[in-house]
């Protein structure tokens, strides 16, 4: 492998969602040759990468060679091309017929998913679309024996050691007679196409294989086995993986089946490397030594389980669209796509970031391909995007000057730079969340940039996050091309191992590992490389016992030789990754991988002449920065020697990329003809004195402030232990001015935003002028701005010089903090001490000193008066002291971000944007409230009160309680009054809700009304009043018991308030909460439901609605944790309601309890059902019932606690949601 024949030409071949880069070695030309091309170009070509090669093949042979005649190969020796077909067709839904096969009673597994939307202020909560096209259910059943049944099961012949080492029992045998004649029916369908995934299939896939079999025998074209294409525990992610291997493998084939009928018979016995590649905007990885990877991923919604770099993906490329709205910058997330593209492409296309680095001279016309118009002759168009630009600059100047008469117009390239300083930002934001989420400080790296449009925003990139120093390879605009030149060919094997981690669990991951490595060590000696050009790599997939959390573990060689200890090495990186260690806890083997590498060693790096002389220029061209017009000098790459100093500013060409070295930077050329930038840092301040918001910084404060909010979660969620913060992702962070008044809260969990400004504020009331540098506060009390008790909420207070200047703060879901049930979510508490620990104000840490026997004794010990006391306190509490403590790791993170940039802005400015941005949400709040009220006026005939336009809206609990909503709206104002008066008073129960929580419901919906990515601030509620009555269940007192309040009553206010609108239909409007355990452990899931349908759209069946998003455990996961079996998990079929846009359904749960077990339902719209409008029809009322070993089917009510006995069967029905118009 890797000989060369001097002869003839090698190509490397990147087909892009934009262009397609082509690479050639050709004999007697050591630089190659670099062409570019259109990707999607119909009036010119059919085939961008056959293009590419007929026209270097033209200009080497010096022969015609006309599109439509096969091309020759006896010049070629081997191509290696990667493209985004496949992935294009996964984005676009053209991919081949399929069909899925799965377990009976998981047929609509892969449509719920985890259940959790994709956009959290979607009202239409669209998630992506099946692949497949029918489902057949299996009559097969696998489960796992328990730990405790181990002993008796070893002799039944049903129970058999599965691949990964568990004990599984055949419970059904898998009916090949009664699946036969729904296999045929499929071919009769014109399916021929099949994904499988049975349950516990990673461990037992003789069932998966026996369906192959089956399929492959009655004339199935393709069947992909889940088990065979990742064998891991976890159906879903397994499921979908097969899914799309089904849909596309027959699409890449047929492409790569057309690519080669182009060329004559010769392609065949020449080399053809293929692979497909996610063609995406800005895409962000790390490298430190080793290249990061992860198993999963998710691409058009659908989750691919494969072995693939860790990337960070942002939509701030140089086709993202530019926009103004609401008086600030947008860049993305929307793109212009390939086709029409930008506007300088010649196709009637819209502004986007490459017009605006044309304008500023970033982009070079002489120097960039001259591939567009109707002959593809033609240069970019630099005129049509100046006139795009000047009309955008009228709009925008209007609006500066409607906000301050005296603002100076901005200029073209003032407002081009702006975008493009925008664009940077946006990218600066994953950046940062990648380094920094694992530990490590960006500042600290360097940038290496790659890309056409890349280098021309690098300097300033690594500038905003702190780095000194930028590389950027040689061809760093074709690197994908080239890159699959350089790549080597990677055969990697995996198996599933169930054990825990000691010395005979090594001995057999040892042995699996030698299988494994013969295995790949196979595969690549048929594909022609030596045994010394093969290096192996073997990883053990590691967690700490009751975590979720595994970390894919590479085998470590010591210096000496030695083979380090996986253990040793996972409880490093553990560490590093997560902040804290688990001690005394078993660490679990999940899976053995290994890796073998073949290197290709085809393309050789050639290394520069010393520079002799001072670098020359080909000329000078105009290019703006900050400060004006800059006389610039450019030079050519290939001219530049090894040690060249170019200092900036200066524009370096580097093939099809443009390289800008920026004022204040420096560019060296090295001894491969790569380029290193070093960077001056820049002064520490940076004025802006306006006395109206900048609209370009204020859409760069808005990402600072929210990516603040962002890496503040990503620290909870990556020190937290508890599985519902670090997994199901129950919390919420947000950064607050002075006063309390949000300012950016990350949208992590709905019924949390907003709601922890209450907090907030009346910590600041209660503590006063008594608080200090390095003092924490916590706090859950309802009547001090909390939700419910297991929503803990940490605070800190953010000083500078003394002032207090901001607060940060960290709410997170407890899964105990005491009570009279496990989980302290009790479905019948009537008082507050009933649910647990209930803290109003509490110093958590005071002056840097952690108070933990303050906070011990306020868990242990929650109560108050006599009967309180006798509650239990929490019963995790090394858990809660850990969350706790992650929380005010996840604020400090949050300080020392809030610091950095006083420090770079100073802090006048900081909070002057502090206020800027909450305007700015406000005003698109106006905007939405006068256009709503316009249509509501136009609608219905309405009650005029001082030009107000009056909704009055109502609905009911299942107990009969009401919410009344009174909607005033002024129209020419833009402002709105939501009074609750009428609403019914607190309740002898614990649906009562806090008046945060109402709060947190009006914000939730103002955001989606909205349907524009605003800043989510105290803005959003400036136009807004709420009067909720004291006493009332939604401003209860503070004895009230309201562990239903935050789960159950916000939703009903969500759907009072989206119906008042007229937005939409009632969706389930509950968040079905289960807890069940004994005195070993506990489980707390909520479960999804119906969606209510809009004027445009369908209900989304079986979905999280409104103020919760939280994860469903998958079922394999569930099964292999705790003592269940899960019969069914589908869609409550026709429970949506009807009408001219349908509800979505509910869904259907059915688990059986394999011990004695105490359960605990809290639900909601067991009596009232959810409401249509518009004509719509209700969507079903929800149902509980308990399913006994003597088949009795008793119903429980909305609300329960029950002891259950091994065998018995509990049964949840979630609420469709409501249909919209009439359809009739």
């Amino acid at each position: 492998m890797g000989s060369v024949s001097e002869e003839k030409l090698r190509f490397c071949i990147d087909r892009g969602g934009t262009f397609t880069d082509v690479y050639a070695e050709i004999p007697g030309q050591p630089d190659g040759r670099v062409l570019k091309l259109l990707s999607v170009d119909p009036s010119n070509y059919d085939d961008a990468p056959i293009e590419g090669i007929r026209r270097i093949l033209e200009e080497y042979t010096g022969e015609k060679i006309p599109r439509t005649a096969k091309i020759p190969t006896d010049k070629i020796e081997w191509i290696r091309m990667g493209t985004t077909v496949a992935t294009n067709a996964l984005l676009e839904r053209k991919g081949e017929r399929i069909a899925l096969c799965v377990t009976r009673g998981f047929k609509d597994l892969l449509q719920i998913g985890d259940q959790s939307r994709p956009n959290i202020f979607d009202l239409t909560a669209t998630k992506p679309s099946n692949l497949y096209e029918e489902v057949v259910e299996v009559d097969e059943r696998i489960e796992l024996v328990l730990e405790e049944e181990k002993g008796n099961a070893e002799n039944s012949e049903s129970v058999v050691k599965g691949v990964s080492g568990e004990l599984v029992r055949v419970a059904k045998t898998l009916n090949e007679e009664a699946l036969e004649p729904l296999l045929k029916r499929l071919l009769d369908k014109g399916i021929s196409c099949l994904a499988v995934v049975l349950m516990h299939s990673y461990t037992y896939p003789y069932h998966e294989m026996a369906v192959e079999k089956l399929a492959m025998n009655l004339g199935f074209r393709h069947v992909s086995l889940s088990s065979a294409l990742t064998p891991m525990v976890r159906a879903v992610p397994r499921g979908l993986t097969a899914s799309v291997d089904a849909y596309l493998t027959p699409v890449v084939k047929e492409y790569l089946s057309g690519f080669i009928s182009r060329f004559d018979e010769g392609l065949g016995k020449r080399s053809l490397d293929w692979i497909d590649m996610v063609g995406t905007s800005t895409d962000v990885s790390r490298y430190a030594g080793s290249y990061e990877q992860v198993i999963e991923t998710k691409i058009a919604g659908a989750i691919i389980q494969a072995p693939q770099l860790d990337i960070s993906t942002v939509a701030a490329g140089g086709g993202s669209k530019l926009k103004f709205q609401f008086g600030a910058f947008r860049v993305g997330p929307e793109s212009v796509g390939a086709h029409p593209g930008p506007v300088c492409y010649r196709k009637g296309g819209e502004l986007a970031v490459t017009d605006a680095n044309l304008i500023l001279g970033y982009v070079i016309p002489d120097y960039f391909p001259s591939i567009f118009g109707p002959k593809e002759d033609q240069p970019l168009d630099i005129n049509a995007t100046k006139e795009e630009f000047k009309k955008l600059a009228d709009q925008i100047n209007s609006y500066r000057k409607s906000q301050d008469s005296s603002a100076k117009d901005m200029t073209v390239e003032e407002i081009a730079l702006g975008f493009v300083n925008v664009a940077n930002e946006t990218m600066c934001r994953p950046i940062r969340q990648l380094t920094e989420m694992k530990g490590h400080e960006t500042r600290n790296h360097a940038l290496a940039c790659f890309g056409g449009a890349g280098p021309q925003h690098a300097c300033a990139i690594a500038r905003s996050l702190g780095m000194t120093e930028v590389l950027i390879h040689r061809f760093c605009g074709i690197l994908s091309a080239y890159g699959m030149g350089l790549a080597d060919v990677v055969e990697e094997a995996q198996e599933p191992y169930a054990a825990v981690y000691g010395p005979e669990s090594v001995l057999e991951a040892s042995r699996r590992e030698a299988e494994l490595l013969k295995q790949v060590n196979q595969k690549l000696q048929e594909q022609g490389f030596r045994e010394e050009n093969i290096k192996t790599e073997t990883y053990l997939n590691l967690r700490y016992e009751g975590t979720d959390t595994a970390i894919m573990v590479k085998r470590r060689i010591a210096e000496d030789g030695s083979a380090c200890d996986y253990a040793d090495e996972f409880k490093k990186l553990f560490q590093q990754e997560y902040g804290f260690k688990l001690q005394n806890r078993n660490i679990l083997v999940c899976d053995v991988r290994v890796r073998g590498i073949g290197v290709a060693n085809i393309l050789k790096p050639r290394a520069l002449g010393s520079a002799s002389g001072s670098p020359k220029s080909e000329g000078h061209y105009k290019v703006f920065f900050g400060n004006g017009w800059h006389e610039t000098p450019l030079f050519k790459l290939e001219n530049l020697g090894y040690g060249h100093v170019v200092p900036g500013p200066a524009i370096i060409m580097n093939g099809s990329s443009t390289v800008i070295v920026e004022p204040r930077c420096k560019a060296i050329i090295t001894k491969y003809g790569n380029i290193k930038i070093e960077i001056e840092s820049m002064l520490n301040t940076v004025k802006v004195a306006e006395k109206v918001a900048d609209v370009v910084q204020l859409s760069i404060f808005n990402h600072r402030f929210m990516g603040i909010a962002e890496q503040m979660g990503r620290t909870l969620q990556r020190t937290s232990i508890s599985t519902n913060i670090k997994e199901r992702l129950d919390f919420s962070c947000a950064l607050f001015g002075p006063d309390g008044g949000l300012v950016a809260n990350a949208p992590h969990v709905p019924v949390h935003l907003g709601a922890m400004s209450s907090t907030v504020r009346w910590q600041l009331e209660y503590w006063g002028d008594n608080l200090n540098e390095g003092d924490v506060l916590v706090t859950n009390h309802p009547s001090a701005g909390g939700s419910h008790l297991p929503d803990i909420t940490v605070i800190t207070p953010v000083f500078d010089n003394g002032k207090l200047v901001f607060f940060v703060a960290s709410r997170g879901h407890h899964a105990e903090i005491g009570g009279v049930t496990p989980g302290s979510m009790p479905p019948f508490s009537k008082s507050i001490w009933e649910e647990g620990a209930a803290i109003k104000a509490f110093k958590l840490v005071e002056k840097g000193i952690f108070q933990e026997e303050g906070i011990i004794k306020l868990l242990k010990f929650p109560g108050g008066d006599e009967y309180a006391q006798k509650i239990p306190g929490t019963r995790r509490l090394q858990d809660n002291l850990s969350d706790l403590r992650a929380q005010v790791a996840a604020n400090q993170r949050g300080i020392t971000l809030i610091k950095e940039l006083i420090e770079q802005y100073g802090l006048e400015t900081v909070q002057a944007y502090m206020t800027y941005v909450q305007l700015n949400a406000e005003e698109a709040v106006r905007e939405m409230l006068k256009s709503v009220a316009a249509r509501v006026s136009s609608e219905s005939t309405i009650l005029g009160w001082k030009n107000f336009v009056m909704i009055e809206e109502e609905d009911c609990m299942d107990d009969g309680s009401v919410i009344h909503l009174k909607l005033a709206i002024n129209p020419d104002k833009g402002e709105a009054y939501f009074d609750f008066s009428g609403t019914s008073p607190e309740v002898y129960g614990n649906w009562n809700a806090p008046e945060a929580v109402t709060a947190a419901a009006v914000i939730y919906c103002l955001r989606c009304l909205v349907d524009v990515d605003i800043p989510l601030n105290q803005g959003c509620l400036a136009p807004v009043k709420i009067h909720v009555p004291a006493g009332t269940f939604l401003s209860p007192s503070d004895k009230a018991a309201v562990v239903g309040g935050n789960v159950l009553t916000s939703q009903r206010v969500t759907d009072v308030i989206l119906t008042a609108f007229q937005a939409c239909a009632c969706s389930q409007g509950c968040m079905n909460n289960l807890t069940f355990g004994d005195n070993t452990f506990g489980y707390y899931e909520t479960i999804g439901g119906g969606s209510g349908a809009g004027p445009s759209w369908d209900g989304t069946s079986g979905v999280q609605c409104h103020m919760t998003n939280t994860r469903m455990t998958d079922p394999e996961i569930f099964e292999q944790r705790y003592p269940v079996l899960l019969h069914k998990f589908g869609l409550r079929e026709h429970s949506g309601g009807a009408g001219l846009h349908k509800g979505g359904d509910g869904l259907v749960r059915e688990i059986e309890f394999r011990r004695p077990v105490v359960v605990s339902i809290l639900s909601e719209r067991r009596v009232h059902a959810p409401r249509g409008l518009k004509g719509g029809a209700n969507g079903a009322r929800g149902a509980n019932y308990l399913i006994t070993k003597d088949k009795r089917k008793i119903y429980l009510g909305g609300k329960n606690t029950i002891e259950v006995q091994a065998g018995e069967i509990l049964q949840i029905l979630t609420p469709g949601g409501g249909g919209y118009g009439s359809s009739i």
